[in-house]
C-alpha cells in the first residue's frame, strides 16, 4: 500500500504538463531569462485575479514582505503589530527593517491574530498591522481595518498561503494597503522554485517597490535608493501565468477535501476542527486540525505508521524562539498561541488527495484514538 504524502507537488504538474512545458522550452529559446513579456504578462494577469490596481513580482513572500515595509518607510524606532502564530518570515522582515515586531495572540478557533486583542497593543511607536491569512482562512479583516483607520495605520497583509481566499466579498491582498504573496511550491499558486508578488491599489507604492527591488534604481545605473536584487525569474512567470488559470478549480478541489474531512470527522470529540470563515471564503492550503485529548506527537508517529503523512506548522511561537528573546516575552504571554502550536496537526491537503486517500487518512485519524 502506498504512502499519503501531506502534498504531491507531481500530480499538479502531470495534469498540466504540455502546457508548462510548451512555455518552459519558449522561455528557454528566447534567450530572455529576467523580465521580459512574460513578467509583465503575468503581473498584470494576477494583479487582475486579486482585484488591484498594481503588482510587482519579486523574489519570494519574504521579500514581498520586506519591500512593503521598506515601501511605507517603516524602520528603526518603529512597532508592527503581527501574529506570533506563523513563519518566521512575517516577523523577520520587521526586524531586517530594524523596526520591532509587537506580538498580538491568537483566536484558537481560526489560527490567525484575534482582532478583539488587537487595539491594547497600539502605542505612539505603532505604524502597521501584518496579519497573516494562515493555512488559506482570511482574517477578520472588517474590524481590523476599522481599527487600523481610527489609529491612522498601513495595514499588510500576509497572503502567502491564501492565495484567492476572500473576505467580505473581496480577495486578500485587495483589502489592507499592501498585500504579499508567496508563490512557493508548495502554496496554492505555486511556482517551480521561489517566487513572490505585491499588490496594491497606490501607484506610488508600487513604484516604491519596483525600484527598491531593482538595487534601488529607477533608471539603469542610476540609484535613489539602497535597494535589493528580488526579481521574478520569467521562467516561474511563464509556469505561474499557467497555473493561474486553473488556481480557482484547484482551490475548489481544495474545499471539497476540507468539506469531507469537516463531515467525516465532526463525530471526533479528541480533536478540534479548523473553522470555515463565515463571512469570506477560505482556500484550505493546510487542513490543521487539534489533538485535544493525547499527546500531539505520538498521533503524528501513528499515521506515519499507517503510512500517513502529516505536518506541525508550527511547534514554537515566535515570541518564544531564541532570536526574539530581547524582546521579553514571558512563556504564558500569549496563552492561545502557545496551547495551539502544542497541538496542531496538517493532514494531507492537496486537491488531487483521492477519496480513497482520504478514507485512509480519517480511519487512520480514528483508529489512533
Amino acid at each position: 500500500m502506498n504512502n499519503i504524502p501531506s502534498l504531491d507537488l507531481t500530480r499538479q504538474y502531470q495534469q498540466i504538463a504540455q502546457e508548462v512545458d510548451t512555455v518552459v522550452l519558449e522561455v528557454l529559446r528566447s534567450g530572455r531569462y529576467i523580465g521580459g513579456q512574460s513578467v509583465t504578462d503575468f503581473e498584470a494577469a494576477f494583479g487582475g485575479y486579486i482585484g488591484t490596481r498594481e503588482c510587482v513580482g519579486c523574489n519570494s513572500g519574504t521579500d514581498a514582505l520586506y519591500l512593503a515595509l521598506r515601501a511605507l518607510n517603516i524602520g528603526e524606532g518603529d512597532e508592527v503589530i503581527t501574529t506570533p502564530f506563523t513563519f518566521i518570515a512575517t516577523a523577520e522582515t520587521i526586524s531586517e527593517v530594524k523596526a520591532t515586531p509587537v506580538f498580538v495572540d491568537i483566536d484558537r478557533a481560526t489560527y490567525n491574530l484575534d482582532r478583539d486583542r488587537l487595539e491594547a497593543a497600539i502605542t505612539p511607536k505603532t505604524k502597521a498591522i501584518i496579519p497573516v491569512h494562515l493555512f488559506g482562512r482570511p482574517v477578520e479583516m472588517t474590524g481590523l481595518m476599522e481599527i487600523a483607520q481610527k489609529h491612522n495605520l498601513s495595514v499588510i497583509e500576509d497572503c502567502a498561503q491564501a492565495t484567492g481566499a476572500e473576505w467580505a466579498g473581496k480577495k486578500v491582498g485587495n483589502i489592507g494597503h499592501i498585500g504579499c504573496f508567496s508563490f512557493f511550491p508548495t502554496k496554492n499558486l505555486g511556482a517551480c522554485g521561489d517566487g513572490g508578488a505585491v499588490t496594491t491599489n497606490n501607484p506610488e507604492i508600487a513604484a516604491i517597490v519596483r525600484m527598491l527591488k531593482e538595487h534601488g534604481q529607477k533608471r539603469r545605473y542610476i540609484h535613489d535608493a539602497i535597494g535589493v536584487n528580488s526579481r521574478l525569474d520569467a521562467l516561474q512567470a511563464a509556469i505561474l501565468m499557467i497555473k493561474l488559470r486553473y488556481l480557482d478549480e484547484w482551490n475548489e478541489g481544495r474545499s471539497q477535501v476540507a468539506k469531507r474531512y469537516q463531515e467525516c470527522l465532526t463525530s471526533l470529540s479528541q480533536i478540534a476542527l479548523p473553522s470555515a470563515p463565515e463571512t469570506g471564503k477560505a482556500v484550505w492550503n493546510q487542513f490543521t486540525i487539534r489533538i485535544l485529548s493525547a499527546k500531539r506527537d505520538e498521533v503524528r508517529d501513528r499515521l506515519q505508521e499507517k503510512g500517513i503523512s502529516s505536518m506541525i506548522y508550527y511547534p514554537l511561537p515566535l515570541h518564544l524562539q531564541p532570536v526574539y528573546q530581547h524582546l521579553n516575552y514571558q512563556a504564558g504571554q500569549f496563552p492561545n498561541a502557545e496551547q495551539v502550536a502544542q497541538e496542531v496537526l496538517s493532514l494531507p491537503m492537496f486537491p488531487e488527495l483521492s477519496e480513497e486517500e482520504q478514507d485512509r487518512v480519517i480511519y487512520g485519524l480514528k483508529d489512533c484514538f
